[in-house]
């Protein structure tokens, strides 16, 4: 057996639990080299947990596959250890490969019973011990010659005696030549500075390899937890692994059973693997191993130990002895030289791994716990630029609530000056659920908690604090409309609505005598685009929302709810919306960082109103400014709905390189808000369709709508409207269905603002089920409804209407001369996809040349849309024209071509041999020969190995 097929395999431990290898195919690699070219030597350093019976275990599947012999010996951590103990374990097991022995190794008759019959008798003992020893050594060394080609490990050799050490160096100093010695030890635990004491140098013809085990780095601990559970891993769950365990092999394997035995997704990402990850206790093995190595430290080097374990964070030498209460830094020199602490950063010294200090920390009674959190609050109080966050920690671990309270206070203002909200708002929230923390206190962090959450992206624990929050009698009335004013909001971005707008309405009525905060929940209810509420209704709140707007004394509070309220406005095409943009201050004159958030929330709402109407190029420019001051103050919700109008922008602007993989990274990141993830979904369905992806794009609208199906209803309307496109283009009459559905939504929230997004598709089914009466009556619908209002992308879907109900009437050149108009109209949008959609239009009902085809499918390419592409060179193909080639074509070679990487994308997606004909335009016989070169120039087995 190779080194390779052992090196993701299951080795024994000595400690009789099996751990898989991974991270060490090249240490591998040269042990097995060199142990079978003796003689040969390999010094193996790891501290503990590092793999090195492991790779000991791997090591011998791979030699006894080569018909060599190998034995393995361990030191033990004995008070008095048996002289030779792990020599003698090891020539113990050689009884069928001794042959005609030395007359010497009769010296270790008496020391080796299971080989007495193989050996010569006993020699007359020697009156001086130090002759003694010798004839022991040249007995060792003459017993293992007579073995022949052989493998010793002696593991360990820290804790090997002096016996051991000297006779190893007897040894090495003329191996014999079948010998091959690989010795294992932890460099920290060492009583000198080299495993055998003095330094050995075997003699030249000995083959030597010093190795050194390191931990392992994200990817492979990845590898080891997938092997461990079997189950898909995330990388930031690997990340938040390898930072809880040093990325020690050991310490990595327990805790992926740990793990597996609670049934955790080790699939989820970012703050919440980290989160979950702490509640999984400290696995047994682990806890026992970290625990027998503290109870040996001697008295200052244990409560240093402690101390690091209580401070969480690595410190300076004199923090860690003035917490611990040494004088010196002589224990943590000797902690650092036995690698119990490590240096971080410079200078500053921890526990090894999260998971060390977790056990320390829990084996630490009650008692001493804390009045060690209390010497930290003193000694750390007079270090600079200590976070005060830890103080914060240390103060509640001790007991001291005065001083906790202080700290949390000022922490959470620190990290909302840094504009790291979510911090601040994680702080207060514990805070405010603490049922003895005073009124006054109460009420006045429960205000800052709601200005900081509305800032940031607070997870569903914080937004449960908070609603549990509302009832609390500790606050005042005000100070309750604050918090079912903060909780309604999150509730609306969470996409429950109805909750959401409850709380919002309640906490006006409690907020009547503070009309700045009054004003923000009118404006949030004025909203017009949030489930399915008529426009109208959200209107009947505009003209109270605008009385108070002109009382506000505070700019900050106008901007505040301007942010809210022009968005809105503009959304549906309120032209009165642009002279009241000029409300809005300039960024160069806003200084409060409160205002400054309001300031970037208003350029994104001004942004995503605008890729909804069709102002795409003003809204470019609201984006760019809301992600710059969103970037200024910290204002983590506003850079997420900034992030999916981008994505929506890029959409429509046909830049779609990358587009579909940062849409879905996206959505990994903002999970907890549904109305992102579905704008984000919507535009990987578009894209999936242009590309013939059907199954991807229709699994993309499914999950635009999986939360909440008209929380924000352009988006509903949109995924309508995708699906019925995406279905019209395969002549599936289950189109009509959802057209006729985004038109029912369209009509009932009474805004044909979104006209572009629906009628053109629902147009194109009244027409194929051969029902113009019905498509010219839908046209005049959207024409009255668009009357007075601003949006010239649903203008320019009209045209593309008139073009469609033209050509339908055979009336060949109006319809050609509506899609041209059409196409110059979306080219000034900066619409590349639907402009170029209408010019292939335009050429089809014209009869168009076919060379006017290819150059519109090589713009279809560029684009990254293969069905239209597609689409034109069946054209081209459908008229019996064909266009030459360009001389001197590329030969692809073993490099995938356009059209194969196409049919792979669609085959690693899960496309049948027909739907990929069917999107590409091609034949099934064509689509066979791509699959067979696909599967040949990937080197997969099947189509269900295709991976792009």
């Amino acid at each position: 057996m190779t080194s390779a097929e052992v090196a993701m395999g299951v080795s024994p431990s000595t400690r009789g639990r099996s751990v898989p290898m991974v991270g060490r195919s090249a240490e591998l690699d040269t042990l097995s080299d060199l142990v079978t070219c003796p003689p040969a030597v390999a010094f193996l350093e790891g501290e503990a947990g590092a793999g090195k019976t492991t790779l000991i275990g791997a090591l011998a599947t791979v030699v006894r596959g080569r018909n060599l012999w190998l034995a393995v010996g361990t030191c033990q951590p004995l008070d008095e250890p048996f002289p030779y103990g792990p020599l003698l374990d090891c020539l113990g097991r050689a009884g069928d490969r001794v042959r005609h022995p030395d007359p010497v190794t009769g010296a270790l008759r008496g020391h080796l019973p299971e080989l007495a019959d193989l050996l010569p008798p006993a020699p007359p003992p020697l009156d001086r011990p130090e002759a003694e020893r010798h004839r022991m050594f040249r007995a060792v060394c003459a017993l293992v010659r007579a073995l022949g080609q052989a493998v010793l490990v002696v593991e360990d050799v820290h804790w090997a005696d002096e016996d051991t050490r000297q006779v190893l160096r007897f040894l090495l100093a003329a191996p014999p030549p079948g010998l091959s010695l690989v010795l294992t030890y932890r460099g920290e635990e060492l009583p000198g500075d080299a495993p055998l004491g003095p330094v050995v140098h075997p003699p030249s013809e000995v083959a030597t390899a010093r190795l050194g085990l390191r931990p392992l780095e994200a990817p492979e601990v990845r590898t080891l937890i997938e092997v461990v559970t079997g189950g898909g891993v995330s990388e930031s769950f690997a990340t938040a692994v390898l930072h809880e365990t040093g990325g020690l092999p050991f310490v990595v394997t327990e805790t992926a059973r740990a793990l597996r035995d609670r049934l955790v997704d080790t699939r989820i990402e970012g703050a919440v693997a980290r989160r979950v990850l702490a509640t999984v206790d400290v696995p047994v093995l682990v806890k026992e191993s970290i625990l027998e190595r503290l109870h040996r430290l001697i008295g200052p080097e244990r409560a240093v130990a402690e101390a690091a374990a209580v401070l969480g964070d690595a410190a300076p030498a004199e923090v860690l002895t003035a917490v611990a209460g040494s004088s010196g830094v002589h224990p943590v020199v000797g902690l650092v030289r036995s690698g119990v602490l490590t240096e971080g950063p410079p200078n500053r010294y921890g526990l090894r791994h999260d998971m060390a200090r977790r056990a320390v920390y829990a084996a630490l009674p009650g008692p001493r716990r804390q009045e060690l959190h209390r010497a930290a609050v003193r000694v750390l109080a007079d270090v600079a630029g200590w976070p005060v966050g830890r103080l914060a920690r240390h103060c509640a671990e001790a007991g001291m609530r005065e001083e906790w309270l202080r700290y949390s206070e000022s922490a959470a203002d620190a990290a909302a000056e840094a504009n790291d909200m979510s911090v601040a708002v994680d702080v207060l929230s514990q805070v405010v659920s603490d049922r003895e923390v005073p009124a006054e206190d109460l009420n006045r962090l429960a205000t800052k908690l709601c200005g900081y959450a509305l800032a940031g992206l607070p997870d569903a624990g914080v937004i449960m604090r908070i609603e549990a929050l509302r009832s609390d009698p500790r606050l005042v009335a005000a100070v309750r409309g604050e918090v079912r004013l903060c909780l309604g909001i999150l509730l609306v971005r969470e996409s429950r609505l109805d909750r959401g707008c409850a709380e919002i309405t309640d906490a006006i009525e409690l907020l009547g005598d503070h009309p700045e905060r009054v004003a923000s929940g009118m404006a949030l209810l004025s909203v017009p685009y949030l489930d399915i509420s008529t426009v109208a209704d959200h209107r009947t709140w505009l003209p109270r929302v605008e009385d108070l707007l002109t009382h506000l004394p505070r700019r900050a509070a106008r901007t505040a709810v301007l942010a809210t309220v022009l968005g809105g406005r503009l959304i549906v095409g309120d032209p009165v919306s642009w002279d009241r943009i000029a409300l809005l201050p300039a960024p160069d004159d806003v200084a409060d960082p409160a205002e400054l958030r309001h300031l970037a929330r208003a350029h994104t709402n001004l942004a995503d109103a605008c890729s909804w109407i069709g102002r795409d190029r003003q809204g470019r420019t609201f984006l760019h400014t809301g992600l710059a001051l969103a970037s200024r103050a910290g204002a983590d919700y506003v850079v997420a709905t900034a992030e999916a109008t981008e994505a929506r922008l890029d959409w429509l602007a046909g830049e779609w390189s990358g587009l579909a993989e940062r849409a879905q990274a996206l959505i990994g990141v903002y999970p907890h808000l549904p109305h992102i993830a579905n704008e984000l979904n919507l535009v990987i369905g578009w894209l999936a369709a242009a590309r013939g992806d059907w199954l991807t794009a229709e699994h993309g609208f499914h999950a635009a709508l999986d939360t909440h199906p008209t929380a924000v209803i352009p988006v509903a309307v949109a995924v309508a409207g995708g699906m019925a496109a995406m279905l019209l283009s395969r002549d599936d009459a289950a189109a009509r269905g959802h057209a006729e559905r985004g038109l029912d939504l369209l009509r009932a929230k009474g805004s044909w603002a979104w006209t572009a997004e629906i009628v053109p598709q629902a147009v194109a089914c009244h027409l194929a089920d051969d029902e113009p009466d019905a498509a010219r009556q839908l046209v005049a619908e959207a024409e009255e409804g668009l009357d007075g209002i601003d949006a010239p992308s649903a203008r320019t879907a009209l045209t593309v209407c008139r073009a469609q109900l033209a050509a339908s009437a055979g009336n060949h050149d109006e319809a050609e001369q509506h899609y041209r108009d059409a196409r110059l109209r979306y080219d000034e949008l900066g619409q590349r996809y639907r402009a170029t959609q209408c010019a292939d239009r335009a050429a089809r009902v014209s009869g168009a040349d076919p060379a006017v085809f290819r150059e519109l499918a090589v713009t279809f390419d560029a684009l990254g849309a293969t069905v239209d592409a597609a689409r034109c060179r069946h054209h081209i193909r459908s008229t019996g024209t064909v266009i030459p080639s360009v001389r001197g074509r590329r030969s692809y070679g073993t490099q995938l071509s356009p059209r194969e990487h196409d049919v792979a994308r669609l085959l690693a997606n899960g496309h049948t041999n027909r739907e990929i004909a069917q999107a590409l335009f091609i034949s099934r016989r064509t689509v066979e020969d791509h699959v067979a070169n696909v599967l040949r120039k990937l080197d997969a087995s099947s189509r269900h190995d295709v991976r792009i």
